[in-house]
């Protein structure tokens, strides 16, 4: 049986960096990744049009300033073969796949009480051991296929946005149906409108978008900002979200409606999320958040010249309590002819039939049909493994009524298990590759000082994590983000899932409690 120091679970993002780092300091690390290449979300959100939100300058690494200075990207807001290209040249550089153990799947991981190790078994039956392990499975991974009757007797082709071939499928001359409106629809359905025949959009919850301006990357922008990367990154770091937003420091309320109007017309024309941070105030009042989700309406309502269709596409919920979506002429590609909006929001998808969708008593004919039903999020993926800590505690179980566990890192019960971005995390609501870099520098240190002390276990009291969860709670119930939609922030997309808003709101705040936590010799951990 194979022995490590660490075992990874995951080759995104995180995995790789968690990699490289606990790697140059010393200990022996093999990551597992169910795909045949590194990437994660990027290498299996293959689907036309996919692509980052976040500027290309900040969605990348800041640990190596050699690998920011040299790597340029071609746009302000990179591709998803960009993006791929970008991990695999990072993978090369630092000599990863070496340690990387591709197309295996892990099956189930149970600490053993009596070494203080993790025994990890593959879907292939080969067995490690291991003594800390880290969960870098990614908050978008595991896919969710609503249980839709009859999907299996479909005759045409069947995708979903999260496991997109690594050929591109044709669709020239199709007719394309395509289930659900969020943010990998939103990017999708302008190029397949371009291609098929006919494509038809199954809407049940309209979502909130805002046109990217997308445009080649401005080069004399790119250089100042490489001049001074650690100013502009460590000042990011400071932000709400950790990102270059520009937030306002005022209300929406505090100006006229003809001065706000022009505060959002400068943020629609700039584009992207930045638009979240018009005014101090949109995510924890209703009547300041009713005036953006106005000003989208209008937009709406003069770009999609069909007005019913237009009254579809608005969404009705708190703007930001769903993911805010970027996007590039979305809501025009419903003026075109061979474009049709379904509503189901009243009356759902019947059935799937052999040969298209049964809604509303419509059978509607499809050659292909593309699922873009979203994820289980941020707790679907870790909960896909047989995690069992002492006595046998499977992670499921405990669990059951919504995560728990303390700095969104460790959870009682599960001594040396780490968690990357998960539950309890900024994650999802913050920049994810400044998230990812924060939370593994803080496990390679917490590492570290078990090793020059002499100590073989680290997990997290249970004082520790009830105080965290209700902190956790009680920020987010200060917002507008928990009752404002049903969203997958809170598992609501999941039949049966626990509802509770899961991340951590506010970066700046969450890596000071994590560093005095660390400087207090580990505060609501139990060492030994």
């Amino acid at each position: 049986m194979q022995k490590f120091d660490v075992a990874v679970v995951g080759a995104g993002f995180a995995g790789m960096y968690a990699l490289h780092k606990l790697r140059s300091l010393g200990f022996s690390v093999r990551v597992f990744e169910v795909g045949d290449g590194v990437g994660g979300t990027w290498y299996w959100n293959r689907y036309p049009g996919a692509r980052c939100d976040v500027n290309s300058l900040e969605y990348s690494y800041q640990f190596s300033e050699e690998l920011q200075q040299e790597w340029n990207w071609s746009e302000r807001y990179a591709s998803q073969p960009e993006i791929l290209d970008y991990a695999n040249h990072v993978a090369n550089r630092f000599d990863l796949c070496r340690d990387i153990q591709f197309n295996t799947r892990v099956r189930s991981l149970h600490f053993d009480t009596k070494c203080d190790t993790w025994h990890l078994k593959t879907e292939q039956g080969d067995d490690f051991q291991t003594q800390f392990c880290i969960m870098a499975t990614g908050c978008l991974s595991k896919h969710n296929i609503p249980k839709f009757e009859g999907l299996d007797d479909f005759t045409g082709t069947v995708l979903h946005t999260g496991t997109w071939p690594q050929v591109q499928p044709d669709f020239d001359g199709q007719r394309v149906g395509i289930i659900g409106t969020g943010s990998s629809a939103i990017q999708l359905i302008p190029l397949i409108a371009e291609w098929a025949a006919s494509l038809t959009v199954f809407q049940r919850t309209a979502s909130f978008s805002i046109p990217a301006h997308n445009a080649p990357m401005d080069k004399e922008h790119e250089r100042q900002i490489k001049a001074d990367y650690a100013n502009f990154r460590a000042a990011n770091s400071q932000r709400y979200a950790a990102l270059n937003n520009h937030p306002s420091a005022i209300s929406a309320l505090e100006l006229t409606a003809t001065e706000r109007d022009t505060v959002y017309q400068t943020r629609w024309e700039d584009g992207g999320l930045t638009f979240l941070a018009s005014f101090k105030d949109l995510g924890n009042n209703l009547d300041a958040n009713r005036t953006a989700a106005e000003f989208v309406h209008s937009k709406i309502r003069e770009i999609v010249k069909d007005p019913a269709v237009a009254e579809l596409l608005s969404p009705q919920t708190v703007l930001g309590c769903k993911r805010l979506c970027v996007d590039t002429d979305y809501y025009q590609t419903f003026n075109r002819r061979n474009v049709t909006l379904v509503d189901i929001s009243k009356a759902a998808i019947e059935k799937i039939t052999a040969n298209g969708v049964l809604s509303n008593g419509i059978e509607y004919e499809f050659d292909a049909l593309i699922l873009a039903t979203g994820f289980d999020a941020m707790t679907g993926a870790l909960l896909d493994i047989d995690i069992r800590g002492k006595n046998g505690l499977s992670l499921q179980e405990k669990w059951q009524d919504g995560p728990k566990n303390y700095l969104g890192l460790t959870v009682n019960g599960f001594p040396n298990l780490f968690t990357i971005t998960g539950p309890g995390s900024p994650s999802v609501l913050a920049n994810m590759m400044v998230a990812i870099e924060q939370h593994v520098d803080w496990i390679a240190d917490c590492l570290c000082y078990l090793r020059s002390n002499s100590l073989q276990c680290v997990e997290a009291s249970a004082s520790a994590e009830a105080n965290w969860i209700e902190l956790v709670n009680a920020i987010a119930n200060q917002t507008l983000f928990p009752t404002g939609c049903n969203s997958w922030y809170t598992g609501a997309n999941i039949p049966g899932k626990p509802r509770i808003f899961m991340p951590y709101l506010g970066y700046p705040s969450y890596v000071e409690k994590c560093e005095d936590v660390a400087a207090n010799n580990y505060r609501g951990f139990e060492l030994g």
